[in-house]
């Protein structure tokens, strides 16, 4: 049985072009001799479609494409993700489903079973759970139809969900075969995680596992691919590409799975990120301030890989607290990626501002606000610039800032997508020196030197936060394992360390609804999978 694997790039909603596009490598894997040929989860209309699966006509001309997929099937089997309608009088309105087509035989169509609700997923307020466990008959052989979760083991889940297990099930009522759809997006580590969960699982039942994964930027979601054909012994016989369509046929000869450097996986996650992020929301060009910072220096190199030099434009827009040395390293870094960097300063804005402003605030010292005036001048420029061009806007933050408030709302934090929210400060550092791996594309200055908004005289990071090693370390453990700052603190953290952060967490919730999306990397992240009420008094 030879499996095709159309690993492609969906996009939400857009139905006809998701459409054309499995037809395109159906068509292709035909040709090369596929028996079946396989897409990612709800590849008729991009995953995860949320609430437009409320919209009257969104639902229908997904079953419309349906129909013209199975009138365009031939000598291969193709098994492709839907929306069913649920058309029991109970339930949620919709299923997850797979069909399959054939020629000349009717549609069967399969019901994901395992619904996630954790983290960024949120299935079961649209789909109504599957509750049948039989194979299918696929060019003569009895396959094991599954949806992305259906396979995935209480190991490798944040705790025991489910009570029962598709694939015991399906090779329990003697599939020959389990065929997997997914739509998995990226973390950091997880591609080895799949590899490892899918080649236990063949070499358990002693069946082949196919697994079809998609691939793409969908707002703040990477899918990676890394589609994986597994023998029965547990042994890999084919690979998907990383981060990049594959439309390929699996062999049946061992080959080793190509496990990535950590970094590597990242810089290519976020730049797929912001690339089908520009492409499928319509823009051509990006623009973002250079500092001479570590932060804007990695955004910018991202984005040169992501787009080109030549559609992304830096700013530096230094004030009068800005030390020279910044500037020279915003300019060295433009010069190094080869892309055009204007020179806007704010000093004389600023000093107009402040005059602007002198009644309102006579009495009061100059604090933070003047800081913030500051941030907010640069924002205003870069926003200018968006709307005059048409640019997208590229915030610099990195997740560490955005966790405490070390950011100003309407000033560094404008714009329309944040590449690394979701990059703790020290994994930024990590990123550039893997970004440096070749040559020097962002100055070891700027690597090397203390980190610093540069809002008031010789300021740096450390003077309001803790190191950033320190700081990283307890914020993962208080954003990602949840756990409360007693629990932290008996990991022997300093006490005051420890609420002084999670208050500042907690404090910052309300800029955190406001920010742009940011594209998710880590195992949790600020946004869809991180739901805190603002108005609130639990104390952790």
């Amino acid at each position: 049985m030879k499996i095709g694997f159309a690993q492609i790039n969906t996009t939400v909603g857009d139905i006809p072009g998701n459409c054309e596009r499995i037809l395109r490598a159906y068509h292709a894997l035909e040709r090369e001799g596929a028996d079946i040929i396989l897409t990612p989860e709800l590849a008729i209309t991009g995953y995860p479609p949320q609430d437009l699966l409320f919209k009257s006509r969104f639902v229908p001309e997904n079953l419309l494409a349906l129909e013209r997929l199975h009138a365009a099937v031939n000598t291969a089997a193709l098994v492709t993700g839907f929306i069913a309608p649920n058309s029991s009088e109970h339930g949620r309105p919709f299923r997850n489903a797979a069909a399959v087509l054939e020629k000349n035989q009717p549609l069967r169509v399969v019901h994901k079973t395992l619904l996630p609700t954790y983290d960024v997923f949120d299935e079961a307020r649209y789909f109504e759970p599957g509750t049948d466990f039989a194979p299918v008959i696929i060019q003569g052989r009895k396959c094991g139809v599954t949806i992305c979760e259906d396979i995935w083991t209480r190991e490798y889940l944040p705790r025991s969900l489910y009570l029962h297990s598709p694939v015991v099930r399906l090779v329990t009522a003697g599939a020959e075969a389990i065929l997997n759809l997914s739509a998995s997006p990226f973390q950091i580590g997880k591609p080895a995680q799949r590899h490892e969960m899918i080649r236990g699982l063949a070499a358990k039942f002693g069946v082949p596992f196919f697994y079809c994964n998609s691939v793409g930027g969908n707002d703040q979601l990477v899918f990676d691919g890394n589609s994986l054909a597994i023998a029965a012994t547990g042994a890999v016989t084919w690979q998907g590409h990383s981060f990049a369509e594959d439309i390929a046929l699996a062999t049946t000869e061992t080959t080793s799975f190509a496990l990535r450097p950590d970094m590597a996986d990242l810089a290519a996650a976020l730049a797929l990120g912001l690339r089908d992020y520009m492409a499928k929301c319509g823009f051509t060009t990006c623009v973002l301030g250079l500092s001479g910072g570590i932060d804007s220096a990695v955004t910018a190199a991202i984005a040169v890989e992501a787009i080109g030099q030549e559609n992304v434009t830096g700013v530096a827009m230094p004030s009068q607290f800005s030390s020279p040395h910044s500037v020279d390293d915003a300019l060295a870094l433009a010069a190094n990626l080869g892309i055009r960097c204007l020179t806007l300063p704010i000093q004389d804005s600023f000093e107009a501002f402040k005059h602007q402003m002198r009644e309102a605030f006579a009495g009061r010292a100059e604090d933070l606000t003047e800081e913030n005036m500051q941030a907010r001048l640069r924002g205003l420029t870069l926003m200018s610039l968006s709307n005059k061009f048409g640019h997208l806007l590229l915030t610099t933050g990195n997740k560490s800032e955005l966790a405490v408030g070390y950011c100003t709302l309407y000033g560094d934090m404008c714009g329309g997508l944040a590449i690394i929210s979701d990059v703790p400060k020290t994994m930024v550092y990590d990123l550039a020196r893997f970004l440096n791996r070749d040559r020097e594309i962002i100055p070891v200055r700027t690597i090397e030197k203390p980190p610093s908004a540069e809002l008031r005289p010789d300021q740096t990071d450390q003077d309001t936060l803790p190191p950033y090693d320190l700081l990283d370390e307890i914020l993962r453990l208080y954003v990602e394992e949840n756990l409360s700052s007693s629990d932290i603190i008996a990991r022997g953290f300093d006490a005051q360390t420890v609420r002084w952060i999670i208050r500042r967490v907690d404090l910052n919730e309300y800029k955190r609804e406001q920010a742009a999306p940011g594209l998710k990397v880590t195992g949790r992240a600020f946004g869809m999978g991180r739901r805190m009420p603002i108005a609130q008094k639990f104390v952790a």
